[in-house]
């Protein structure tokens, strides 16, 4: 474990890296765990991949479904995306990519993981790498530093490989200019909205109302219920079974001393002056300048907080470049070593870092101190007590959990030992809605069982859960009168849409059958609007976002101005045709030509990369046990 590295944590950015961490796992299909011979589900090249980390990719790739698709992920969606075989995918080919990192004997340092980590921007507080922030959204994800900075040297490692592979790609002028084109053109559009709630004389026959209900009866099926027994082992209950010595609390304190030690720390502010990693000299050496310059008004008794406010690059100018306290780790190398050298009221000369020029200013310095045996006492003691009371609760679930076999009642097993056993009501894949405090997560576990299956021990905050489904109710498709209003809000929908869709339509024949034609007569009367001009990936003014109309448009040309068909939209169906195209100036060309270069090399990299992995994989000895990634 890297040492620098030990009390931080990061920010939400480490979803996007490692993947979020997931109290509950939900498999369908999978079975329980309890039940399986062996824990490796699969070997590359003889390596094995474990059922531990296909749970955790799979948790991984869960959340991120969660996040995307909100309430409408449920059973059918999960397993169209087939996670299972995503998740298995993942980790086959991690194992194929560290194998031939570790074939070429690339290696990744600590000092370069201590760096990676540094530079992520969601990791810096006005420039600079924030411990703090670090610290406190690891821990919110609960993640370990020592699985984060593994991860991050796995990464590490790979953009190595993936450098050695193909850093010799290159595009054409060409091609840059190509994709400029393609990237920047502008066109206008004419269209004209059919909304289909315009149209409101619509006879719904009950007729109409049984046929649409009997061709859309699984839009109307109840939601699958549960009914389920369950124990909950509360940490709380068995605080007053926690004995502890004196001996206890020394032993703790000495070898958690760390904990109880506060660091040095300097309180500062700072002018920055920024620069590029890669700046020239003369661009360094005017920057210094510039920074020496303001040294000097500082010196001869200007404000240096106003300063500040006035010439600083950092985003902390507006506070008079104040960074509050920090500890020596907290900064990189140069900025630290500089201001933990200062005294109280010293300003520095300039200081070179990464991130450019610094005048630093020490407002005041604290030492560092350690807090007595008998002043953590009291902590010390509150985190023993609740550490062993939820140890104690969950060795008295899995006690209890060691004496169930396959087919016992939890109700019965429980009364047995004299352990009060819950039972909820009737609950959907919401959860419960009072009788725990995590109801989703209560409800994602509840799901995954069959009826009579005891779960094994769940962990939802509270305490340790010992779950049975004593009722399954499947969904049911209800009568028609018990929907037959929501029907009807459905079928005068689809009526009004295809009505919309039929006055589109019957217009953009009109005005391509004759070129001349405005369409005026065909619907009463209608109006073109004229877009502004737009990009690609913009928003059409008065229109919104909308992919699909974008991309229909950039199809069009003054041979062939009009779509082949109507657009439909989320306001209703659109006729367009073409206004105007206007391509890019040539001008803006050298400006971006730099950075659309990197894109597309990236580009080539990615695709040449995905091929190379795809061969690899082909060559390889991978077996996978049965029933997984199917």
């Amino acid at each position: 474990m890297l040492r620098l590295m030990r009390d931080y944590a990061t920010s939400w950015l480490i979803k996007i890296i490692l993947g979020a961490i997931v109290v509950v796992f939900v498999f369908w299909g999978v079975g329980s765990f309890r039940n399986r011979k062996s824990n490796v589900i699969a070997s590359v090249n003889g390596e094995a991949v474990s059922f531990e980390e296909y749970r955790s990719t799979y948790q991984n790739l869960l959340e991120q479904m969660r996040q995307r698709f909100g309430d409408n992920l449920n059973e059918e969606v999960l397993k169209m995306l087939q996670l299972d075989q995503q998740a298995l995918n993942q980790l086959i080919e991690q194992r194929l990519l560290m194998q031939e990192a570790a074939r070429l004997n690339f290696r990744v340092t600590d000092e370069e993981v201590v760096r990676a980590i540094q530079n992520i921007s969601s990791f810096q507080t006005n420039g600079v790498f924030d411990s703090r922030l670090y610290t406190t959204v690891l821990n919110y994800n609960r993640l370990t530093p020592e699985n984060f900075e593994a991860a991050q040297k796995q990464r590490l490692l790979i953009e190595k490989l993936r450098t050695y592979l193909f850093s010799n790609s290159h595009v054409s002028e060409n091609e840059v200019r190509e994709y400029y084109n393609w990237k920047n053109v502008t066109v206008s559009i004419d269209y004209v909205l059919f909304d289909p709630e315009t149209y409101q004389d619509i006879e719904l026959t009950d007729e109409a109302l049984e046929t649409y209900f009997n061709d859309h009866k699984e839009a109307y099926k109840t939601d699958p219920l549960l009914k389920v027994n369950y124990l909950r082992f509360d940490p709380q209950t068995y605080m007053t079974e926690v004995q502890l010595s004196a001996e206890d609390i020394e032993t703790y304190y000495f070898d958690n001393k760390e904990k109880f030690a506060t660091p040095k720390t300097v309180e500062a502010r700072h002018i920055l002056f920024k620069l590029d990693a890669e700046a020239p000299g003369d661009v360094v050496d005017a920057a210094r300048e510039k920074a020496q310059k303001v040294l000097d008004l500082v010196r001869k008794g200007e404000d240096f907080a106003s300063m500040a406010k006035q010439y600083s690059e950092g985003p902390s100018k507006e506070n008079g470049g104040q960074l509050g306290a920090f500890k020596k780790e907290d900064m990189v190398a140069p900025f630290s070593e500089k201001a933990f050298s200062m005294e109280q009221g010293e300003v520095s000369e300039p200081v070179r870092t990464q991130f450019g020029w610094h005048l630093i200013k020490v407002e005041k310095v604290n030492e560092a101190s350690v807090q007595s045996l008998e002043d953590a006492t009291k902590t010390i003691q509150k985190t023993l007590t609740d550490d062993q009371a939820k140890a104690l609760a969950y060795d008295k679930a899995e006690a209890f959990y060691e004496t169930t076999l396959e087919g016992d009642l939890l109700a019965e097993v429980g009364n047995e030992m004299g352990l009060e056993v819950k039972t909820t009501g009737l609950f959907s894949m919401v959860g419960p809605e009072k009788e725990v405090n995590n109801p989703k997560a209560f409800a994602d576990a509840a799901f995954a069982l069959s009826v009579n299956q005891i779960s094994e021990i769940q962990d939802f905050d509270d305490g340790f859960y010992i779950l049975q489904v004593i009722e399954s109710i499947s969904g049911k498709i209800p009568g028609l009168a018990a929907v037959k209003e929501a029907v009807t809000v459905d079928l005068m929908k689809e009526k009004q849409a295809a009505l919309a869709e039929e006055k589109a339509k019957a217009l953009l024949a009109v005005l391509k059958s004759d070129s001349s034609a405005d369409g005026t007569g065909s619907d009463g009367g209608v109006v073109f609007k004229t877009t502004d001009y737009f990009k690609r990936n913009d928003q059409i003014k008065d229109i919104g976002w909308e992919n699909e109309i974008s991309q229909t448009a950039f199809t069009l040309s003054s041979a062939q101005p009009f779509a082949e068909d109507v657009v439909r939209g989320k306001n209703g169906f659109y006729v367009i045709r073409l206004k105007d195209r206007r391509l890019p100036d040539s001008q803006g060309f050298d400006k971006e030509k730099k950075q659309l270069q990197e894109i597309l090399i990236q580009q080539k990299e990615l695709k040449a990369f995905s091929l190379w992995l795809s061969e690899v994989r082909k060559k390889s000895e991978i077996t996978i046990q049965e029933g997984f990634g199917k």
